[in-house]
């Protein structure tokens, strides 16, 4: 199955973000992007890709003992940005440090369970809220997401989530998340 680790924003986080995204999809050019669908937004901590039925037992002991050895902390949506001219991104504010530990602890929980990664590259917290499958100027998108500023929440848990690809190959169709597993931050948990 397609895995990953993630932290998924509140309800209420998302709702003060779908606001903005009503507005982006207002812009020129907007019905050219594919956009994220709201229950699909989280902050990718680590992407493991197909990982092995047989090795997921394993992978979720290790993030559970991950999710426990790191505190709660607050966090934010803040401003914006793009990665080339394919991507569209939401970023993020407050404890960002912790936020890439648990993201290093949930690498390495993988790697140490026998999950195949990629290379290792410094976590850059961000949400994706659209894709272009050509160039395209994201400029007029990040100057409206420029002064976007959520309202402060604390992560609270890790989550592993399963990604279903679309197949059935309709123009439009998104992939669907599904959370398979959740543990509480902290040694409270």
């Amino acid at each position: 199955m397609r895995l990953f680790a993630a932290v998924l924003p509140p309800e209420d986080v998302t709702a003060e973000l779908a606001a903005v995204v009503d507005e982006l999809g207002e812009l020129p050019g907007a019905e050219s992007l594919r956009w994220t669908g709201r229950p699909g937004w989280h902050f990718t901590l680590a992407f493991y890709g197909e990982v092995d039925d047989a090795l997921v037992p394993d992978l979720s002991a290790r993030l559970e003992r991950a999710a426990h050895r790191t505190d709660p902390f607050a966090l934010e949506l803040r401003a914006g940005g793009h990665f080339g001219r394919r991507a569209l991104w939401v970023g993020a504010t407050g404890d960002v440090r912790t936020m890439r530990l648990l993201a290093e602890r949930s690498e390495a929980a993988a790697r140490k369970a026998g999950v195949p990664m990629e290379e290792h590259r410094r976590y850059h917290p961000h949400l994706t809220v659209a894709r272009s499958r050509g160039p395209a100027d994201f400029a007029p998108y990040t100057a409206l997401l420029n002064d976007f500023a959520g309202r402060p929440w604390t992560v609270a848990e890790l989550c592993l989530v399963r990604s279903n690809l679309p197949r059935s190959g309709v123009p439009g169709e998104r992939p669907r998340y599904e959370t398979i597993a959740r543990w509480a931050l902290g040694s409270g948990g």
